[in-house]
């Protein structure tokens, strides 16, 4: 079809052929906005796909495999159960008549690893159920129309494949990144342009005023409750898909002016091949975030590097396209390691090691790809140091240290000097005696995972 002044252009969304939202004047594209009318007429009836008794039972799977705490409410994951039982008919009438009404959301902080703290919201396990089940149902038609780019919170795309379309578009010349950091992304996002994004799309009021009122959910947070009129909290199945929407005009922006990049939840790398042309992206890039978005930038964090000084996904990339291990990923790793040996836990060797095997296992797992033989053989190395300094340190006694080492195969006159002496204990733990006696043979009786022959094990060169 043919609009005044414009190509003739197929422009059905439920196609998969998606329009860009905005054209070269920076105003909403008449295009998108009629093809949205087109999908806004076939879902006037979404919300029965959402309360179908399938969808349901497939949404409480979901939730019972996710497990989690519970809400505001008490109730656990394992009493979802017996509640649907109870409660299912009376759940699906009022889903269906649009008189569902969400609980308060349980507010939690968690640490992040570059400080500061990340407000998670846990809704109740009944209304993760029915967020579970708009997920399932929007997620279809969404789908078609997300970016081939963007990779977060998306069914059969992972961490390791953005990774590898990053380094691509090393390889292919983008040499300077544009790391742009989303300032508080989950906690800053309008409500009013999101259900304007949403109701282009869906027709169903009942689904959209009951996503209006997830998102307007009190949060309690010690005691106190507190009303959002902004963000949406991260803790909850719906709030992942919701970002992809909101973050979804950004890629088709960055698509429309023919940028390389890659983008995993609120991650959102700028490939380019000069640095006066990453100044340039970066400033038109941001003020369109700010000025069309409404969302912030954080100036302070945002940056142009190289591929081999950035952080993404735990990442650097290398010249040749090439996975490394970030400066930031191995300070983290150490920093946890660090934790669980801990010299005054009071538990046994046997429990730190086993632990330590869960992590480093899942660590190995995820940065296998990395080019990091001689990080991962210091690392291995430094492990060892820390599992001897907590074993020397139970020994407590000079007698104790002696009879321990000696038990090891150590030669009694350095067993004594070992005991003797007045050095700390971590100095003590790169002594002889220590490497003697805790060898990698010992480190294996006692099967703990070495992080270096793991490596040589599991390391593949490329994605």
């Amino acid at each position: 079809m043919k609009l005044a002044g414009q190509v003739e252009c197929k422009f059905s969304l439920t196609e998969g052929e998606a329009v860009v939202y905005r054209d070269k004047s920076g105003k909403v594209s008449p295009l998108w906005l009629y093809a949205c009318e087109e999908e806004h007429n076939l879902t006037v009836g979404l919300m029965e796909k959402v309360a179908d008794p399938l969808n349901l039972e497939k949404a409480y799977r979901k939730v019972c495999s996710n497990a989690g705490k519970g809400g505001v409410d008490g109730m656990e994951v394992k009493e979802l159960g017996k509640w649907l039982r109870d409660h299912f008919n009376s759940l699906r009438e009022e889903l269906l008549n649009g008189q569902y009404r969400p609980d308060l959301v349980r507010g939690v902080e968690i640490p992040k690893p570059q400080g500061g703290y990340r407000q998670l919201g846990i809704p109740t396990v009944r209304d993760r159920l029915v967020q579970q089940a708009i997920h399932q149902v929007l997620n279809i038609r969404y789908e078609k129309i997300f970016s081939e780019r963007s990779y977060g919170f998306r069914p059969h795309r992972s961490a390791h494949q953005a990774l590898k379309q990053a380094g691509k578009y090393v390889v292919e010349g983008g040499r300077y990144v544009i790391d742009l950091d989303l300032e508080k992304f989950f906690d800053e996002v309008n409500h009013h342009r999101l259900m304007w994004l949403l109701s282009s799309r869906i027709g169903d009021v009942r689904l959209l005023g009951l996503i209006h009122r997830f998102l307007q959910a009190g949060l309690l947070k010690g005691g106190l409750m507190s009303h959002r009129i902004k963000g949406t909290p991260q803790g909850g199945p719906l709030s992942p898909l919701l970002s992809n929407i909101v973050l979804d005009e950004l890629d088709k922006e960055l698509e429309r002016r023919g940028h390389s990049y890659v983008r995993y939840a609120d991650d959102e790398k700028i490939f380019v091949k000069s640095e006066l042309s990453a100044h340039r992206v970066k400033q038109s890039i941001t003020s369109f975030i700010e000025d069309k978005l409404l969302l912030k930038v954080n100036n302070e964090k945002s940056r142009i590097c190289r591929g081999h000084e950035l952080n993404f996904l735990g990442h650097s990339i290398l010249k040749d396209g090439s996975l490394g291990l970030s400066r930031r990923s191995a300070e983290r790793m150490k920093l946890k390691v660090k934790q669980i040996t801990r010299r005054r836990r009071g538990i046994s060797l046997s429990q730190i090691i086993s632990e330590l095997n869960k992590y480093l296992q899942g660590w190995l797992g995820y940065f296998r790809y990395a080019m990091m033989s001689r990080k991962v053989e210091r690392l291995d190395g430094w492990i060892k140091r820390k599992l001897r300094c907590f074993r020397l340190k139970q020994c407590k006694r000079v007698i104790g240290i002696v009879r321990w080492l000696k038990q090891l195969g150590v030669e009694e006159t350095l067993s004594w000097r070992v005991a003797l002496s007045g050095k700390s204990w971590w100095r003590l733990s790169n002594s002889p005696a220590l490497n003697i006696g805790m060898n990698n043979q010992w480190f294996s009786e006692q099967n703990y995972y070495s992080l270096y022959h793991n490596y040589q094990t599991l390391h593949r060169k490329s994605l």
